[in-house]
């Protein structure tokens, strides 16, 4: 790790005057270049972050994992008999829409103080801003797939694997990646900039946990309002996993408005990055 923080803190090179001096956007794609090239210090700091917060425990990310199958047992049997579903169809349903929406939530959570909380680090290393994105994006996976533990109990006790189209979650969670780094920087930039949208980002995702379909099933809402659902960016991106997963193929409008919301994701917070990337610096 050492060796990694010394290549990492190097001083650029002098640049030649004779040459014009970098644009906004080169000086951001040298930014994620740059992190790409330090992928083993990204993944040993987020290995660090695990350790670090669960230093101490007996069980470690395990804790979380415990928690979320109480949650779901408790909320299985409650929302069943509320909604009048089988269990053995809603608990692999509830399941892993909680272990996913927890991702997603934990994920804004952190992104939300992603450079604030390594203001120690901006200050005295120079290291890519996208790496930061990167360490917060990858101690949330990991901490998703130790949940994804409460997931595979749930579908081996109903014996309702998904099969082989299983499979197209795949595709899915690798957009997730790429959604996840941007929403990463993007949030991390603007709460470095105005510390009063955290809270709101908070609420507002408060909100989006009742609104999408996550303890309840789309299959409740009437026929002809289900068109609906795709303006919704949470239930198409949720959906683009969780529906192979329980053995179903997404529509088309799952898919397209997944793409349309992850484009005007990147394309936004590119456009922001390329901006603002030398003045976060000064901002946490």
């Amino acid at each position: 790790m050492s060796a990694a923080l010394q290549t990492a803190a190097r001083q650029p090179a002098a640049r030649d005057l004779t040459q014009p001096p970098p644009t906004p956007w080169g000086e951001a794609w040298s930014d994620l270049r740059e992190a790409t090239s330090l992928w083993r210090l990204c993944w040993t700091l987020g290995w660090l972050d695990i350790k670090l917060r669960y230093r101490g425990s007996l069980l470690g990310p395990f804790w979380l994992t415990l928690s979320t199958a109480i949650m779901v047992a408790a909320m299985g049997g409650i929302y069943a008999g509320l909604f009048h579903m089988n269990l053995a169809e809603y608990l692999p349903f509830l399941s892993l829409s909680l272990v996913l929406w927890g991702f997603l939530g934990s994920l804004v959570s952190d992104a939300s103080v992603g450079y604030t909380a390594a203001e120690g680090m901006i200050r005295s290393v120079r290291m890519p801003f996208t790496l930061y994105a990167a360490r917060i994006v990858l101690r949330n996976v990991w901490v998703l797939l130790h949940n994804l533990v409460v997931v595979v109990v749930v579908l081996a006790v109903f014996k309702s694997w998904p099969g082989f189209t299983g499979l197209l979650a795949l595709p899915g969670f690798a957009l997730w990646l790429i959604d996840s780094l941007a929403l990463s920087v993007l949030l991390g930039a603007l709460c470095a900039r105005f510390r009063d949208i955290p809270p709101i980002v908070g609420s507002l995702l408060q909100m989006m946990f009742f609104v999408t379909p996550v303890i309840w099933k789309p299959d409740l809402i009437h026929a002809d309002m289900r068109w609906l659902l795709p303006l919704n960016p949470f239930y198409s991106i949720l959906e683009m996993v969780r529906a192979p997963m329980l053995g179903q193929v997404p529509g088309a409008s799952t898919y397209l408005s997944a793409g349309l919301y992850s484009i005007a994701l990147c394309a936004a917070t590119w456009l922001l990055f390329c901006r603002v990337r030398g003045r976060i610096a000064f901002w946490v």
